[in-house]
């Protein structure tokens, strides 16, 4: 080379990986972090917390443990992908066991419908409990396969970004009967109201009301019978730990104690964040894991904001709060299932408090989980770890959880000591509850919700936020609030979008 031949030649100038911000560890943060780390970010996550997992983060007392929110996997698919896109597989950091059955129902006259993925025992079971009710039944569960493939198959991993993408989605979506709700779906099949209650309560799982969340969501009784319902060995805890390790293991950091105040914006293109001690970290892109709503209404300036502005935030439909009761026994209750369902004497009337007249009813169903059915681990020996799940009405009701808390954690006591754990105040070894203020508070939640926004079909899909962020380029949403919702499921799939939906990291070096 001569020496002129050297002063032309370029020295090679290695330009750092482009660098994504993740803002909270629920499951949909966790799984961006994860794509986003193998498609060659560098990766910042930030959680408000001291432990990563958000609404599924893990409280530990008195020698129990307690898994705070999810507790049921019911698409291990989702789970083991991420694992592969890591470099590894789940099964070397998580066992995952299937349930058999499922989970038992108690309805308030004293009988009982157990519900598993075996077909020939579910029909056993719905002619023990209904008999005019197994042909109602067997069309009930062949109209939800067709949901299935539409709504989740087809366009459940769909970005959604356009309404032109909601227009051309309507009509098979339509033709699956979403003009129609789950409550009305089920009473097309079933004569026996305790039946129609069963097949009908899945949409309260991912926050929504039965009788307004589009039939399209009996997909979940598809998903059960397709997939099984699964627990993991150390709880939902063990999984949330296993995916932070994944992140850290591609190199990147999660900064715990760490809070956002602002996603920054300049002419239209989110440039990093600042966070509540004034520090400010650039960055190419920015990924919310935060509470959709609480997004748009508090970390994005007013200025920024077209289509989701304070007054649209305002009007739309949130789901319904929880009252959750974490408790820890001296004793083990042996005859009660790893999820049990202790129903009150209404249905459709103490929806319509929570969700439609926001006031906290006096009577109340019940979600009953014991991990410690399968895991007796999770619990000093001999002894059992339970909560208690009571869905109430989300902060509009004005209720002051502070000063009603304990009275209402009385109530669910003496309901489970009528029915399922008899003895149960001689028993108490540990206990703690959380409630809507919780969700606010700590999970920065608008309106105290335990779902972000309700699912109802002018609030699906397109209707939701979208993961590509409108208005901010560089900004993307991940987790319940943004397509295609809550669940376990949902939150893994809104991540598997962005991984598809995000600039190359070539392309921004």
């Amino acid at each position: 080379m001569t020496v002129q031949d050297r002063k032309l030649a370029s020295p090679t100038v290695i330009r750092p990986r482009p660098h994504a911000v993740v803002i909270g560890t629920g499951f949909g943060g966790l799984a961006a972090a994860i794509r986003l780390g193998a498609r060659g970010y560098r990766v910042t996550v930030l959680e408000k917390q001291d432990v990563p997992g958000g609404r599924a983060r893990v409280f530990e007392q008195d020698g129990y443990r307690f898994d705070a929110g999810p507790t049921i996997i019911t698409l291990p698919h989702l789970l083991e992908d991420l694992w592969r896109v890591a470099g590894r597989e789940m099964a070397e950091d998580v066992e995952l066991r299937s349930l058999d059955p499922f989970y038992r129902f108690h309805f308030n006259d004293g009988e009982t419908l157990t519900c598993s993925g075996d077909a020939e025992r579910m029909r056993a079971e719905i002619a023990r409990v209904s008999p005019g009710d197994v042909r109602g039944f067997e069309r009930l569960i062949s109209v939800t396969e067709p949901r299935y493939r539409v709504g989740f198959e087809r366009y459940g991993n769909v970005p959604f970004n356009s309404v032109g993408s909601m227009i051309r989605a309507l009509p098979s979506l339509l033709g699956i009967g979403a003009a129609y709700t789950v409550a009305q779906g089920t009473a097309l099949y079933l004569k026996d109201p305790r039946l129609r209650l069963a097949f009908s309560y899945h949409p309260l799982l991912i926050g929504g009301n039965p009788y307004a969340t589009t039939s399209v969501y009996l997909l979940i009784l598809a998903l059960e019978r397709k997939f099984g319902v699964h627990f993991a060995m150390g709880g939902t805890g063990a999984v949330v730990e296993g995916l932070a390790r994944l992140i850290e293991g591609q190199g990147n950091p999660i900064h715990y104690g760490t809070e956002v105040a602002e996603i920054q914006v300049k002419d239209g293109r989110t440039t990093g964040v600042r966070l509540t001690t004034g520090q400010t970290l650039p960055a190419d892109i920015v990924v919310s894991n935060a509470d959709a709503a609480w997004t748009w209404k508090h970390l994005v300036g007013r200025q920024h904001r077209r289509r989701w502005t304070d007054a649209k935030l305002d009007r739309a439909r949130y789901s319904m709060g929880l009252f959750v009761w974490y408790f820890g026994t001296n004793r083990r209750w042996d005859e009660v299932q790893h999820h049990s369902l202790v129903l009150g004497p209404r249905y459709k009337g103490l929806l319509d408090d929570i969700f439609k007249r926001h006031v906290l009813a006096e009577d109340c169903s019940l979600y009953l989980y014991r991990p410690t059915a399968t895991d007796p681990s999770l619990a000093p020996p001999g002894c059992d770890t339970f909560y208690a799940l009571s869905p109430v009405p989300h902060l509009d009701s004005g209720t002051d959880w502070g000063a009603i808390a304990e009275t209402y954690r009385q109530k669910i006591q003496d309901r489970l000591e009528s029915t399922l754990l008899p003895g149960l105040g001689q028993a108490i070894a540990t206990s703690r509850v959380v409630t809507p203020q919780y969700f606010h508070d700590a999970l920065n939640s608008v309106k105290g919700s335990g779902f972000s926004l309700e699912p109802n079909l002018f609030q699906s899909a397109w209707f939701r936020p979208n993961i590509r962020a409108e208005d901010v380029e560089g900004l993307y949403l991940v987790g319940a609030g943004t397509h295609p919702g809550a669940g376990v499921p949902g939150v893994l799939t809104s991540a598997q979008i962005l991984q598809e939906i995000v600039p190359d990291a070539a392309s921004l070096c």
